[in-house]
């Protein structure tokens, strides 16, 4: 296998996408007050052996000369939004909380920016520690301190991750994430240009869903469902009633949750529910969630969780 490529990048370049190699980090604009972070990307093999890119960002302070162990936040993007974006919005969490971000391009069964979950695309989540070790040896990453979070499709694949790789994690977070693809291929038809969000499905997953009803199964949180209800792991869901592009999320989300909690009362799963636009909740509850999970100081919560 080739050595993974390796670049430093400024966030607002890897927005772009202009790969300009950088000594030192860069600032990140933050809703109190600016701080710094360090953006290293790194190349690695999919598991189609397709090269893809994945973000690691830092606090601006760890690097090759001071590298305790830090925890891990593996993060997929939503569909259709790449990895860097995916990274703007994290902001400069990482410098303040103290933790890591790999945030990576992924590649599903067919598509990169529409993986919806592939089996495949989970694996490689699962391979991120790893592989950023691989890249940069310096980096030490806090085994018993290894989480998820995502929105949209980055919360299903989020959610699958949890389910098919429990011990590798101490917490997820979803964020207004399908949770049944099957239902979520129907309602495409009621999203603008769904017909064509169909048609990347099937070339994505291999069929419809009354042709292919296991690969649709096997991309659904919820045929997992007994897996995480079991898993021991914290987990965040978090979801709106207004959400008009994950619609019905009391048949996505909602669902999994009182499924969840129907197969193990005592499971530790928490849920946030409001009437916020699609993915809003995620760019302002991250702090939130991070805090729950002693990522990040105790913050001032905005929602109180729904039991």
């Amino acid at each position: 296998m080739d050595r993974p490529r390796r670049a430093v990048f400024p966030l607002a370049a890897a927005l772009a996408l202009a790969v300009v190699p950088l000594a030192a980090g860069v600032p990140v604009p933050d809703r109190a007050r600016s701080a710094l972070v360090r953006i290293l990307g790194f190349g690695y093999r999919a598991h189609n052996g397709v090269e893809r890119l994945a973000f690691l960002v830092l606090p601006r302070w760890y690097g090759p000369q001071r590298h305790p162990p830090i925890p891990l936040v593996i993060s997929p993007h939503g569909r259709g939004v790449d990895a860097a974006r995916n990274c703007l919005i994290w902001g400069d969490l990482p410098q303040r909380g103290g933790f890591a971000l790999v945030s990576p391009e992924g590649q599903g069964r067919r598509l990169e920016l529409f993986s919806w979950g592939d089996p495949g695309q989970i694996a490689d989540l699962a391979r991120m520690p790893q592989l950023a070790r691989r890249a940069f040896p310096w980096l030490e990453v806090d085994r018993k301190r290894i989480y998820a979070a995502g929105e949209s499709m980055g919360g299903q694949e989020a959610l699958l991750l949890l389910a098919r790789h429990p011990r590798l994690l101490a917490g997820a977070a979803a964020f207004d994430a399908p949770t049944n693809m099957r239902l979520r291929y129907r309602d495409f038809r009621r999203l603008r240009r769904g017909l064509l969000l169909q048609r990347l499905a099937r070339r994505e997953i291999g069929g419809s869903p009354s042709l292919s009803p296991r690969l649709y199964a096997a991309r659904s949180p919820l045929d997992l469902v007994r897996r995480i209800a079991f898993s021991g792991v914290p987990l965040q869901l978090w979801w709106s009633h207004a959400d008009r592009v994950v619609v019905d999320q009391a048949a996505q989300s909602g669902l999994l949750y009182r499924t969840i909690k129907r197969l193990n009362p005592k499971a530790p799963v928490q849920r946030f529910v409001g009437a916020w636009a699609h993915g809003a909740e995620y760019k302002v509850g991250l702090p939130e969630a991070l805090e729950r999970f002693g990522l990040l100081r105790e913050q001032k919560r905005g929602r109180t969780e729904l039991v």
